[in-house]
């Protein structure tokens, strides 16, 4: 290797073995790994580039599409876009009641959901996370993350098929004289908590399994019982997670509609309404305009979590 040269003038021999041909770098090349070797944020920008496009152009563009075709409207007749500013849109989504039902039904779902998964998920996450030993923790994360790898069709069939009138549900209620839920707005929540359930409790477990077991010893000297630990120590503590989980329940119970028309029965979410404008009614800028609403809810649910400090201690 040739030690007289240095700096960007600098031509770098490579012998692979005695008596090969020096292989020279460009120095152009040796320049730009230099420069970004140099320069940690460019290189950060090189490699965010691709997806920040991608996030602008498709995610947030169709976004800005969605919500300037919620001001067009239809020609009733040939079913043709009149692209022209209007509110009739907004307007016909709060001043008629069965709408404004529909959202309210809708907020009750995802509201019910979230609950119930995180009553679910608390005990569980719990004995993952502090009473189980290492090999049985894994084996538990594993069988959560399972039900993940079936598809979204297949599991939500599969509760319709529980769920039937002359399913496996009626037949354990039977010798006590009980019927199940059947299909409509029960078998709903329960089939959307199901499948939201992991959501819930990977982020419960992953704040549990932060929190010191020496403040759980030390509340135990101090002698306060179990209950007074959880809602004095652990539950401040694993606030942050719960949210966290809440935000993928919440959120998508909120846009579901394929478990309400595969389970609800005669149930309508205002993901249905959605659907519905996009295929039988054709309805576009009607679709656009009820597909706001989910968001602004989320928006507004985000806002409210973050002034919790919540997303902060993520």
């Amino acid at each position: 290797m040739d030690a007289g040269l240095d700096g960007d003038q600098e031509l770098t021999a490579v012998q692979e073995a005695p008596g090969s041909r020096p292989v020279r770098r460009d120095p152009a090349g040796v320049r730009a790994a230099s420069f970004l070797h140099r320069s940690p944020r460019v290189r950060l920008a090189a490699l965010l580039a691709a997806p920040m496009v991608w996030l602008v152009v498709a995610y947030l563009g169709s976004l800005a599409v969605m919500f300037a075709a919620a001001f067009w409207s239809t020609d009733s007749f040939t079913g043709a876009l009149i692209k022209q500013a209007s509110w009739d849109n907004f307007r016909t989504l709060v001043e008629e009641p069965v709408y404004r039902r529909i959202a309210l039904r809708t907020l009750g779902v995802a509201a019910t959901v979230t609950v119930v998964d995180a009553l679910i998920a608390l005990p569980i996450a719990v004995y993952m996370a502090k009473v189980a030993r290492p090999r049985a923790r894994r084996l538990l994360v594993a069988l959560i993350l399972t039900p993940l790898w079936a598809s979204y069709l297949v599991k939500a069939y599969a509760w319709r098929i529980l769920l039937s009138s002359d399913g496996p549900v009626d037949w354990a209620l039977g010798p006590l004289h009980l019927s199940g839920p059947g299909y409509g707005l029960a078998a709903v929540t329960l089939t959307l908590a199901y499948l939201w359930l992991p959501f819930m409790i990977l982020p419960v477990y992953a704040g549990l399994d932060r929190v010191p077991d020496s403040l759980l010893e030390a509340s135990a000297d101090l002698g306060a019982p179990a209950g007074r630990t959880f809602r004095s120590v652990v539950l401040p503590l694993i606030f942050p997670a719960l949210v966290a989980g809440s935000i993928f329940t919440f959120s998508l119970s909120l846009g579901d509609y394929i478990t309400v028309k595969i389970v609800g029965g005669r149930t309508q979410l205002f993901g249905n309404v959605i659907y519905d404008n996009i295929g039988v009614a054709a309805n576009l800028p009607f679709a656009a305009a009820a597909a706001v609403v989910p968001v602004a809810v989320i928006l507004l649910y985000l806002a409210l979590v973050r002034r919790t400090g919540a997303l902060e201690n993520l």
